[in-house]
């Protein structure tokens, strides 16, 4: 399917994935915590992960920094080790130390000249809020979990978003790299959705948990996303 840019007045991101390298940060901090998990490989780190992140924020809400908490602490369990506290802690407010892909930056600035900008995330405000100081970006729309009292892909976050933004949903499209969290939510509310698909050169599907669906239109980068858009 071609999309037709010039339809939309506003883009709505997904944050960790997308624009913020969450599996680096991620695996950075699970090996300073577990450091005798030297010879499991990053992507079997992330895979076990997500399983207890997605089983985590699909129960009653937490805040992020407990979600980290909690992944943190059953990954150790899976490999019959014990995680000290300020290890935890570490891992919880790690957040504002994940590095932004190196072509977000440029690619939202170029953007944000055409459109709107807004990001739907999975986080708390607080931690959102230092990684945006690395995207060098003024979104003009937040919608955190902690806004919406839940997670991606429930549909009460993106609920929350179309109300605030008080856009059409036509003139509305939505970027991201997760299937399970973003585009299975986004397709079935009826957005046209654009997929970065930052693990296109890796197997598997790391910190994400696998999903199928169809978006409508499909980038390896969000450099190329922008020669597109913009």
């Amino acid at each position: 399917m071609t999309v037709d840019y010039h339809a939309f007045e506003v883009l709505t991101f997904d944050c960790y994935g997308t624009l913020i390298d969450w599996e680096a940060g991620i695996a950075t901090g699970l090996r300073a915590a577990l450091p005798d998990l030297a010879d499991v490989s990053d992507d079997e780190l992330l895979e076990g992960y997500a399983v207890h992140e997605a089983a985590t924020e699909a129960g009653p809400y937490l805040r992020y920094r407990d979600v980290l908490a909690t992944g943190l602490r059953a990954v150790a369990a899976d490999h019959g080790l014990a995680v000290d506290d300020d290890a935890v802690a570490r891992f919880a407010d790690s957040v504002g130390e994940w590095p932004a892909f190196p072509d977000s930056a440029e690619a939202l600035a170029r953007l944000h000249r055409r459109y709107r900008l807004g990001v739907i995330t999975n986080c708390d405000t607080d931690l959102f809020a230092l990684s945006a100081k690395r995207l060098h970006t003024e979104f003009d729309w937040v919608i955190s979990a902690e806004m919406a009292g839940s997670y991606k892909p429930a549909q009460a976050n993106f609920d929350l978003a179309l109300a605030t933004i008080d856009v059409p949903r036509e003139r509305i499209l939505h970027v991201a790299q997760s299937l399970f969290h973003d585009h299975v939510p986004a397709r079935r509310l009826g957005m046209t959705t654009v997929w970065i698909d930052r693990r296109h050169d890796r197997p598997g599907s790391g910190a994400t948990p696998p999903a199928s669906a169809t978006p409508d239109a499909r980038f390896v980068s969000m450099r190329a996303f922008a020669d597109a858009a913009a």
